[in-house]
């Protein structure tokens, strides 16, 4: 998604955030997080909206932490809500994940891969595939 952003950039350009990193601003901030990434991912000033496009890169990465005992699958949370502003606000998401569509069913439930296929093309790469890290 880095080179990606570099050949194709769109508009507004696009933050690309490491989901393991979101899971620990989970452990540190709550439930704040998943507002942070979602609903406040849409604001409106001065009569104008503005979509903040996200990257969530490596995608089941992340582990469930808790925040004060409360334990939760950020990742799923803040995709069904981005979802919902994906109807409601054309919020677009890029995701980045070495899983399988069987795989995040596993890990997300059957209800995020539904909404992950209907927000998103995917585009897949064989195994041999040199990896463009290096």
């Amino acid at each position: 998604m880095h080179l990606l952003r570099m050949v194709v950039p769109e508009p507004q350009g696009y933050q690309i955030k490491s989901c393991r990193d979101v899971s620990f601003e989970f452990h540190k901030d709550g439930f704040e997080v998943i507002h942070r990434y979602s609903r406040k991912s849409v604001k409106f000033t001065h009569g104008q909206k503005k979509t903040q496009t996200i990257c969530f890169d490596d995608l089941g990465a992340e582990q469930n932490l808790k925040h004060f005992g409360n334990k939760c699958n950020v990742l799923s949370e803040i995709l069904l809500s981005r979802y919902d502003l994906f109807i409601t606000e054309n919020l677009i998401t890029h995701v980045t994940t070495n899983l399988n569509a069987s795989e995040i069913e596993e890990q997300y439930g059957a209800r995020v891969r539904s909404r992950l296929r209907e927000m998103m093309n995917m585009v897949s790469f064989p195994d041999e595939a040199q990896d463009k890290r290096r």
